[in-house]
């Protein structure tokens, strides 16, 4: 089966930091199978905050996110609407 990926920009002031990062991995740990966080030749579970946080996301930075399952599509999408509502912040 093919990855689907979506990519985003991160507007937040303070980038990917852990408020973020723990709404990703949250929504993440649901997932049937695994979801990346890709940034440039660097990819990270977004299940694990730890992770997201050692791409050291800054505001600007483009980034990919990617599931191995489409039945995993819902949570990509809720990860869309993070992005999308800069984590409310």
């Amino acid at each position: 089966m093919e990855a689907l990926s979506r990519t985003f920009l991160v507007h937040n002031k303070l980038g990917l930091h852990a408020r973020p990062a723990a709404s990703i991995a949250k929504l993440a740990q649901q997932a049937k199978s695994d979801i990346w966080l890709i940034k440039g030749d660097e990819k990270a579970d977004a299940a694990s905050i730890i992770d997201i946080l050692t791409l050291a996301c800054t505001q600007g930075t483009t980034i990919k996110v990617e599931i191995t399952d489409h039945n995993d599509t819902s949570i990509l999408e809720n990860i869309a609407s993070l992005f999308e509502t800069s984590f409310g912040e």
